[in-house]
């Protein structure tokens, strides 16, 4: 731990997105951050779907026969 670390601002955790906010205000950096965050929960939000698909599709199968 150096002695300067106070001067170095904590990067503290980032508020919750909203779709439709203004991003005039927002940084590059935290566009950037924001996209990041954005694509994760959309691959989860895709994951999601594909159990329950799957899911739905084993059960119509099963109750098929």
């Amino acid at each position: 731990m150096s002695l300067f670390d106070d001067d170095i601002p904590k990067k503290t955790e980032s508020a919750p997105i909203t779709v439709g906010e203004d991003l005039t205000r927002l940084s590059e950096d935290e566009l950037r951050d924001r996209i990041e965050a954005l694509s994760e929960e959309i691959n989860r939000t895709k994951n999601t779907l594909e159990q329950r698909s799957n899911i739905r599709d084993a059960a119509d199968a099963f109750f098929q026969k």
